[in-house]
């Protein structure tokens, strides 16, 4: 019996380890090596892990921009959907007017 005593620390250091490795490889958490060295994890990060940062950073750019001229054309349509009749109407008479 006094030899279980060991075996269970060991046990449990052995199995807390592996519990806190499949964790942060789970939450894509970097992984550690023995030397507590930082490694690669295992979610996202690849040989052309640059290239897709490139590229992403890029799509962010264009939709911002797009997300910026659609906010543009929205303050345009709300601005003729709260404006009183009359006023549009004058507003196409006059342009109508200057042709």
């Amino acid at each position: 019996m006094g030899w279980m005593v060991p075996v269970g620390v060991v046990a449990a250091i052995s199995a807390s380890h592996a519990f806190r490795t499949w964790v942060r490889a789970k939450h894509g958490y970097p992984l550690e090596d023995e030397n507590r060295k930082r490694g690669r994890s295992y979610r996202g990060e690849s040989p052309d892990a640059e290239r897709k940062i490139e590229l992403l950073s890029s799509e962010n750019e264009r939709l911002t921009g797009q997300i910026g001229r659609l906010e543009e054309r929205l303050r345009v349509l709300e601005r003729i959907a709260t404006d009183p009749a009359e006023r549009t109407a004058r507003e196409i008479d006059s342009l109508r007017d200057a042709n």
